[in-house]
């Protein structure tokens, strides 16, 4: 069973959270993803789970990582003068292996910028924004559906993966109001427990280690120094240190295409759009106005870890179209996998691309 409702995409993105039993926030209001904090707090309090209004977005993800250490599954939402501050803190959290979700309502930039306009402008800040050698998992809803699906799915993939995963979004899509399906219930991933005898950060299998819970039987020492399986900061031995880079950075990229999430249509065409976001929907209008014409489509609903091999499934085309709000950022990194052209169709300003801007992109090209 399930129930329609006409929903904003910041509260789907909220109530996903909740559906996904998301028992933390610890968040700052800052436009536009303030309406997710707002529905927070009403409701995680009236569920016996907890909301806090931190003083600002460095304590915020500090305190999601804190709570997530006592096993609360954790978020945060910001925008991008908030999300610039999160950095160091981020790679804290990658480094200590804390699963937690961090929502990110893009908004145009640098600094303050547009607070109230849309963009796409931290594409890369949330890849390559912390220091040091990190690998990311950044979901990229184009609908107020996804926004309810893919907050699910960053709490599923941060426990599965114990790291922080993010929900990079838009203005656009979260202050869109659209028809959503919202399940009864949805499919939790349960964090892996530490097994008897083995070391906090001693990895299994899949080079992910089993997750001690703070007052459940186990003393650690989490630290953002190099460390070794005990947890024990060790930061001088070379082996010690890429050893344990490796494995952070292995445990995601080496799953990325088995957790790749996308849509792919016409993998015979010529001209191919790849697109995330609010982009997504301008494309798919193009292709319902002109079904005369050939259109391929990768359409990515996870940006990070880069799935380049999908480009290799248009094994006919001739160009690779990438319309983005922002000045070209993940056309760069398609352009680092083909020898396909590319041609970048970038936009800032805060209003999303026409279809006519699309089809003469097209026709340029043509």
């Amino acid at each position: 069973m399930s129930r329609i409702e006409f929903m904003q995409g910041n509260i789907a993105c909220a109530e996903g959270a909740l559906a996904a039993g998301c028992s933390f926030f610890g968040g700052y209001p800052i436009t536009p993803s303030t309406e997710i904090a707002e529905h927070m707090a009403k409701k995680l309090p009236k569920l016996g789970r907890t909301f806090i209004q931190m003083e600002d977005e460095i304590a915020s993800i500090s305190a999601i990582i804190g709570a997530s250490w006592t096993g609360a599954r954790a978020m945060t939402a910001t925008s991008g003068p908030g999300f610039s501050l999160m950095m160091e803190n981020l790679g804290y959290a990658i480094m200590t292996e804390t699963p937690c979700v961090i929502v990110n309502i893009q908004r145009g930039g640098p600094s303050t910028g547009q607070p109230t306009m849309s963009a796409q402008g931290d594409m890369m800040q949330c890849r390559f924004g912390s220091h040091g050698d990190i690998s990311i998992i950044a979901l990229t809803p184009s609908s107020v559906q996804e926004m309810y699906e893919l907050t699910v799915k960053a709490f599923n993939l941060a426990d599965r993966f114990r790291c922080p995963v993010f929900v990079m979004s838009d203005e656009t899509i979260g202050h869109m109001r659209e028809r959503i399906t919202i399940p009864d219930e949805v499919e939790i991933t349960q964090r892996k427990p530490l097994l008897k005898g083995r070391l906090p950060f001693e990895p299994e299998d899949d080079m992910i280690p089993g997750f001690p819970v703070f007052g459940e039987g186990h003393r650690v020492h989490v630290t953002g120094l190099t460390h070794d399986m005990r947890g024990y900061p060790d930061t001088t031995n070379h082996e010690t240190h890429a050893t344990l880079v490796k494995r952070l950075v292995n445990k995601i990229e080496s799953k990325k295409y088995e957790i790749a999430d996308y849509d792919l249509v016409n993998p015979e065409a010529e001209v191919v759009f790849v697109t995330y976001g609010p982009a997504t929907r301008t494309v798919r209008q193009l292709m319902k106005n002109r079904s005369d014409l050939k259109i391929g489509h990768l359409n990515l609903r996870m940006v990070w870890p880069f799935p380049e091999k999908l480009l290799y499934e248009f094994e006919n085309a001739k160009a690779f179209i990438v319309p983005e709000m922002n000045l070209g950022q993940i056309s760069r990194e398609v352009e680092r996998h083909t020898d396909v052209r590319v041609v970048s169709v970038p936009k800032i300003g805060g209003e999303i691309h026409t279809t006519e801007e699309l089809l003469k992109a097209m026709e340029d090209f043509i």
